[in-house]
């Protein structure tokens, strides 16, 4: 039986082979974040036709002076995620944290944006935690006290269906904990051709990112799968407002697993990232579903990204 990387995560291996085996087969879009995944991301974010990264970052910094005013100064900034080379330094800027603590499951590469940080922001320190933020997090005892800040951006809310989008926040509400704030971003319904153009450029950077998992697969699981019988495939899931990323066999194949044999028909895909897109209430109440209470939501022009801050408020007794 082909061996396992020595480190190989564990739940990399389960979530694999469970969801290779589901009707359906799907696998957690967290393990497309391996070092090369989050350059090939960072890649995609540069790209002319991936429009939330430039968007967002505008928009973040038109509204700072509104966000500091509410948000304060000289708390803790925490990130799920690795630091975005534009959009943190943006934030950090302007609210001048005592601590930034950026939570990721790549390793190597947190490490690096973590480095950045520090190098750029000599009174910033920065506690990084090689975490999958998805599951419980205990935070650096040196940011007890802080006023917390979380921030959320590039629209990473939308990997998750709406139902394990609201787990998500109440997740980061029980990690940040009651008067903490979040600074979310959440890309909206638009154009279906502008959708698809995004997720699936001309320049095969996404289809790279995409098919680097099973390169992953291969290289940490012990699989044998042929790359090269499988396509990136996005496709505009309207009923669910979504898009989603497919590997799609272009052949009859079959491969193993750490073992485990996996046979896919010439058509059959398997379901990899989902990109959902927000109405102009419905991320609004996303939050509350959550736990977090919305007090300022930030659209660009055009009403195709928005930005919110919401605040976890103690829970009420009655209405």
């Amino acid at each position: 039986m082909p061996a396992t990387s020595e480190a190989a995560d564990p739940a990399f291996l389960k979530d694999v082979l469970a969801g290779l085996a589901e009707p359906i087969p799907a696998i957690p879009a967290r393990w497309l974040y391996d070092r090369r995944g989050s350059e090939l991301f960072d890649a995609i974010t540069r790209l002319p036709t991936y429009y939330p990264t430039r968007t967002e970052t505008a928009l973040l910094e038109a509204i700072m002076p509104e966000v500091v005013a509410m948000a304060g100064r000289g708390g803790a900034v925490v990130e799920f995620g690795a630091g975005s080379q534009t959009k943190t330094p943006l934030l950090l800027a302007a609210v001048r944290p005592k601590a930034y603590v950026p939570i990721d499951i790549s390793g190597d590469y947190l490490e690096e944006a973590a480095a950045e940080v520090d190098a750029e922001h000599e009174r910033v320190a920065v506690y990084p935690l090689v975490a999958d933020f998805t599951r419980p997090v205990i935070l650096p005892k040196e940011i007890d006290g802080l006023a917390r800040l979380g921030f959320f951006p590039g629209s990473t809310i939308g990997n998750f269906v709406p139902s394990s989008a609201a787990d998500l926040l109440r997740h980061f509400r029980t990690i940040l904990g009651t008067g903490a704030r979040l600074l979310i971003g959440m890309d909206r319904l638009k154009p279906v051709e502008r959708l698809i153009a995004a997720y699936d450029d001309p320049e095969g950077v996404t289809a790279e990112f995409n098919l680097n998992l099973l390169h992953r697969i291969n290289r940490e699981l012990g699989g044998d799968i042929p790359v090269d019988a499988f396509r990136h495939e996005a496709r505009w899931n309207d009923m669910l407002a979504r898009i989603e990323m497919h590997l799609v066999a272009t052949r009859d194949v079959a491969f193993t697993v750490a073992g485990q044999r996996f046979a896919f028909a010439s058509g059959q895909s398997i379901h990899t990232e989902n990109s959902h897109k927000y109405g102009p209430r419905s991320g609004r109440l996303l939050l509350l579903a959550g736990g977090w209470t919305p007090l300022k939501e930030w659209v660009a022009p055009g009403g195709v990204f928005a930005v919110i801050l919401a605040e976890a408020q103690r829970e009420r007794f009655a209405p």
